[in-house]
């Protein structure tokens, strides 16, 4: 292995045929989806695919049979014209249904596309030790492996998934997310992945490698997306089941009760028989074609609807158990609270004044670069006009936070001060001889039972008070949480908090029920205790330490920004790395599922008006009696018929906006969902059939075809 001399980084990026380019989203109709989608809804009339949704292969095999009667009918020195109609428009109702499910896949096939340009070829630089200067070689990203060690310098894209293991970057995750701002990213902590096809701006990074070529993030991403791939969930296969099971009871209704003739020869039934192509037609309007026909597309987008969100759902299944969730189990920190504690009073024990607590507690915090450290500071100068001190005349020697030790502080000119939990300042003032007043204690008490953090501050053996961080609840999650308890959903707040500090600010952000003092064997606990109940469990998560709660929750919600064990263990990757947006994942779950239930209502009250218009005709001559049904009017029977098969096909392509965008989400209730459905999508599949049917046979009696 020859030495590594580092070229700038404008030379490498020369050398680099990748460029990061922000995530295109795609609209409705875009242009650029239709075309695809049109000869694709072609490529799917082969048997083997129409085969794979049973109900429209019967309408594939009606489309067959008419063909060949009219071929027949051609042959046999008649017209055949209202055969060929009928013909062209149950093969019309197979090509909408196609192309409903090719303009979905098309969404998810261009999102991908758009990623694969991240894949492209990028050069490394693989270092023969795991530290900064080790010598190595530059390496195309393509021959790395899992357990590689490269380093990435500003404008370097990085070859492939890793986690830092030494320095901290500032870096463009655009390609990825489709967020143009940068992210930091270090070695250790929750914040050390980084992912393939991004690139550093500032500073340098030394990786290791933590997936082969083809099992990245990335590659992982085009996965996902890709619809054509997409498996049905199981309630889509018991929908499925469910419109087959109707289909066969038409069918053999159809045969063995109505009489009917091919080629002239009567086949079934007494009396007057009804034409083939009639009996076709019948059972084509009265199955459910509608939901048949948009059925995977609604899957395909909801998954599609996911990513526009930034969120990348490995199946369908995990999008349908997102709708099902009936517990949500949220972080505190970046969720419920904007995470950022801020200092709000200084509360000083008896016989100590507030200004000596605060220039003490600002001593302690200087060194401190934390919000809250930042924000003790920035009170004390508020509140009393303590200025930054001259801390280069004394010898100044500052301690950093620590697990063990669960304090910070300063020692200087003879003074320590000390800042931190109340237990364990307790435990350092004793040990220095002094006490805990009893008022100290009881204001760290009240501080908790308001939803804040208490500091407690000494000096050697004297307890000077308590400085109040305060978390603040976000703005509107309180009503959005009333919007999940109405649809039946419990919210659970997770915080590391004591029990005190964790009621107040479940009171205040108005959750269901909370856990305190989390560890990641109690939070998998309580994931079992609920499902052991029946529940469907979400969470999110984005640490090593959440990667057994994720791997146990039905919807696991990882952070793109988390380590890899989290992002393994997550049914999702939420690109964001926003905390919140599992009530929206939840929201977006539930979407697909009130899209499939008003649409399957629809296609059912479609389905029954649709016997008015096309039976009476149908069998009016088998039926005299049956006239007195003709409640539409229709100008003929071949006019009925052919209204109610033009209108069975049109239909699919009016409802591939609503099946692909999604019914508008509203927080209700099941049983108000379901009366909603009722009203709206019932009642309006009873009344389009009417409407629709009678405007097109008008329209054909126009055109002299009736």
């Amino acid at each position: 292995m020859k030495p590594l001399h580092l070229p700038p980084a404008s030379e490498l990026a020369e050398r680099t045929q990748a460029h990061t380019h922000p995530r295109r989203t795609f609209g409705l109709f875009d242009p650029a989806l239709l075309g695809p989608a049109c000869i694709d809804a072609w490529r799917k009339l082969g048997p083997r695919a129409q085969w794979r949704n049973p109900v429209m292969f019967v309408v594939y095999i009606g489309s067959l049979l008419t063909t060949a009667l009219w071929i027949h009918a051609l042959s046999s020195g008649q017209s055949g014209g209202f055969i060929l109609a009928l013909s062209l428009w149950l093969w019309f109702t197979v090509l909408f249904a196609n192309f409903a499910e090719s303009l979905a896949e098309g969404r998810s096939k261009a999102q991908a596309a758009s990623l694969r340009g991240a894949r492209k070829s990028i050069m490394a630089k693989k270092l023969r030790a795991p530290r900064h200067d080790a010598p190595g070689e530059l390496v195309m990203a393509e021959d790395l492996r899992k357990g590689d060690v490269v380093r990435i310098d500003a404008g370097d894209m990085i070859p492939a998934d890793g986690e830092v293991i030494e320095g901290v970057a500032s870096v463009d995750e655009s390609a990825i997310t489709g967020e143009s701002a940068p992210v930091i990213r270090e070695s250790g902590g929750d914040f050390s992945s980084v992912t393939g096809g991004t690139r550093v701006l500032s500073d340098w990074l030394v990786v290791r490698v933590t997936a082969d070529p083809g099992e990245t993030f990335l590659d992982r991403m085009i996965a996902m997306v890709e619809g054509a791939k997409r498996q049905k969930t199981p309630n889509e296969i018991a929908l499925t089941i469910l419109l087959v099971a109707l289909t066969i009871i038409f069918l053999v209704v159809t045969v063995t009760l109505l009489p009917f003739s091919v080629f002239g020869v009567q086949v079934a039934g007494a009396g007057t028989p009804v034409a083939l192509p009639v009996l076709i037609a019948l059972l084509v309007c009265l199955i459910p074609t509608t939901i048949a026909g948009l059925l995977s597309a609604i899957g395909v987008a909801g998954m599609s609807r996911m990513m526009q969100a930034n969120v990348i759902a490995t199946s369908g299944r995990a999008v349908e158990a997102a709708g099902d969730v009936d517990v949500l189990l949220l972080d505190k920190t970046g969720t419920i609270t904007l995470g950022n504690r801020q200092a709000v009073a200084f509360l000083p024990a008896p016989e100590v004044s507030e200004e000596r607590l605060a220039d003490a507690a600002q001593f302690a915090s200087l060194a401190d670069e934390t919000p809250e450290g930042r924000s003790i500071v920035v009170l004390a100068k508020q509140r009393f006009q303590l200025r930054e001190r001259d801390l280069q005349t004394v010898e100044t020697h500052f301690l950093p936070f620590s697990a063990q030790t669960r304090m910070s502080g300063v020692d200087l000119a003879g003074r320590a001060i000390r800042k931190g939990a109340g237990d364990a300042v307790r435990r350092y003032v004793e040990e220095q001889g002094g006490a805990f007043p009893s008022a100290v204690e009881q204001a760290v008490e009240a501080v908790a039972r308001r939803g804040g953090t208490p500091l407690v501050v000494a000096e050697g053996k004297q307890v000077l008070g308590v400085v109040e961080l305060k978390d603040v609840v976000k703005g509107g999650i309180k009503e959005r949480f009333a919007e999940l308890r109405r649809m039946g959903i419990r919210t659970v707040m997770i915080t590391g908090d004591n029990r005190l500090t964790a009621a107040a600010i479940a009171a205040e952000a108005g959750v269901d029920d909370f856990l305190a003092e989390a560890t990641p064997e109690a939070k998998l606990a309580l994931i079992r205790q609920y499902q052991g109940e029946g529940r469907l469990v979400a969470m999110t998560g984005d640490g090593t330490n959440d990667a057994p709660a994720l791997a146990q929750a039905d919807v696991a919600v990882a952070m793109n920004s988390g380590t890899q064990a989290a992002k393994e263990a997550g049914n999702m990757v939420d690109l964001d790395s926003n905390p919140t947006k599992l009530i929206e994942v939840v929201e977006t779950g539930k979407q697909m599922l009130m899209t499939r239930g008003a649409l399957t209502t629809f296609s059912i009250a479609n389905d029954i008006a649709k016997y008015f218009a096309i039976i009476p005709a149908a069998f009016v001559s088998t039926y005299p009696q049956l006239a007195a049904l003709n409640v539409m009017g229709l100008t003929s029977p071949d006019s009925a018929i052919l209204s109610a098969i033009i209108f069975n096909a049109l239909i699919i392509i009016v409802l591939i906006p609503l099946a692909l965008k999604g019914v508008r989400y509203r927080a209700l209730g099941a049983a108000t969902l379901l009366r909603r459905n009722l009203l709206v999508y019932g009642l309006g599949g009873i009344v389009a059939p009417f409407v629709g049917i009678k405007l097109i046979d008008m329209a054909l009696a126009v055109l002299g075809l009736a």
